[in-house]
């Protein structure tokens, strides 16, 4: 299974439009607030630290040239062609190798496997953006990936993050310039329930090892001034044995 072709489109236009500066995108939030909080989370349930990263869903690629500082081979992939090219764009010393993958399609995850062997994958924010049809097979696709030694690390929105965002895009002038975008190219974040997402993972052969909360940082301000952050949801999972 694949994304739709207007699914891909509508990321492909909002990533040709988007600034490539660091932190003009909502989500683009500095790696210390986002990745370095993650791996605080993720380092002590690998099994191999020394396995391929894949940050999955990589976008401009902030938060992939944080994890090639830390580990040896580290690849970021996005559905966007033009994200790719963002994110080797902002890292023209090469520290990160970056292609584009739909995860959702089996034979692309196949290939990236035979190709890496098992891998440890970071994935922040991408199952809510998915196609509700597409959330399985993307997950289906990390399973892929992982293999048998491999760990995954998933943070979602909390579908307490929906009324959050809600009361943003819903304010007096209407949402604010980061997050604008985001409903214009009709890729708004979608609600997921808490319990479907390691619902998926175990559909997918995985086990859940760790999870929990941590609001989620963006690069917006609310009316107050504060730094918006959405409730999140995150979890490690792998085969056991």
């Amino acid at each position: 299974m694949s994304v739709t072709s207007r699914y891909r489109e509508a990321w492909e236009a909002f990533w040709r439009e988007a600034p490539r500066e660091q932190g003009a995108v909502f989500w683009d939030a500095e790696p210390a607030l986002t990745a370095g909080r993650h791996l605080a989370l993720f380092e002590p349930h690998l099994t191999d630290p020394g396995l391929p990263v894949v940050d999955l869903g990589c976008g401009n690629g902030t938060q992939t040239r944080y994890l090639a500082d830390r580990f040896r081979h580290v690849l970021g992939v996005d559905l966007s062609v033009a994200a790719v090219e963002h994110a080797r764009y902002a890292d023209p010393a090469g520290q990160a190798g970056y292609r584009a993958l739909d995860a959702a399609e089996k034979s692309e995850t196949e290939a990236l496997h035979a190709e890496l062997g098992d891998a440890n994958v970071y994935m922040r924010g991408v199952l809510h953006q998915c196609e509700p049809d597409d959330r399985q097979p993307l997950v289906d696709g990390i399973a892929t990936l992982v293999g048998t030694r491999g760990r995954v690390f998933l943070v979602e929105l909390a579908e307490a993050a929906g009324a959050v965002l809600r009361s943003l895009a819903q304010g007096p002038a209407g949402p604010p310039a980061k997050l604008a975008p985001v409903f214009r190219h009709g890729i708004a974040p979608g609600e997921v329930a808490d319990a479907a997402v390691p619902d998926h993972l175990r559909a997918a052969g995985l086990t859940v090892l760790a999870s929990g909360e941590l609001p989620l940082a963006t690069t917006e301000s609310g009316p107050d001034g504060a730094r918006v952050e959405l409730p999140s949801k995150w979890l490690v999972a792998g085969r056991e044995g």
